[in-house]
């Protein structure tokens, strides 16, 4: 059985934890890492990194490249960008880490989304775009998969 302690406890932990989420959501270009996440909301990298994934079903850092990759799809949608100004202007530190997890969430490396994206989405208005192209993680995919078998 919980208390009025425990449940209160509970909501403070939410509550930084959505601060978490929404700094990863606004600073997602600057340069974090669970450890500055975690500072920020008084808690150790590896209690945030739990918790995160109890609350959101993945961790801090995956959230924080999905984020970027989310915004590198956009940037490269519009075409003006290489590959490598898009790397640095979502927040990735190296070209190679963002070309492997770009490839892992899109399916398909970055100079290659850009190219194909040009020519499949002329006239598609960018907010339907930007949802129907977010990008699926392998579990999701599966999941969603198994819904329409």
């Amino acid at each position: 059985m919980t208390g009025p302690s425990d449940t209160s406890d509970r909501l403070r932990e939410l509550v930084l934890l959505r601060r978490v989420h929404d700094r990863i959501d606004r600073e997602y270009a600057e340069p974090l890492d669970v450890e500055k996440l975690a500072r920020g909301v008084g808690m150790s990298a590896g209690h945030l990194s739990r918790r995160f994934r109890a609350a959101y079903d993945e961790t801090p850092y995956s959230y924080l490249m999905t984020r970027r990759i989310e915004r590198a799809m956009a940037l490269l949608r519009r075409g003006d960008l290489s590959v490598t100004e898009v790397c640095f202007a979502v927040g990735c530190g190296s070209l190679g880490t963002f070309s492997t997890r770009f490839s892992e969430l899109v399916g398909m490396a970055p100079r290659a989304y850009r190219a194909s994206a040009r020519d499949e989405l002329a006239g598609v208005p960018t907010a339907l775009s930007k949802h129907a192209l977010r990008p699926i993680r392998n579990r999701e995919a599966r999941a969603s998969a198994l819904r329409i078998a």
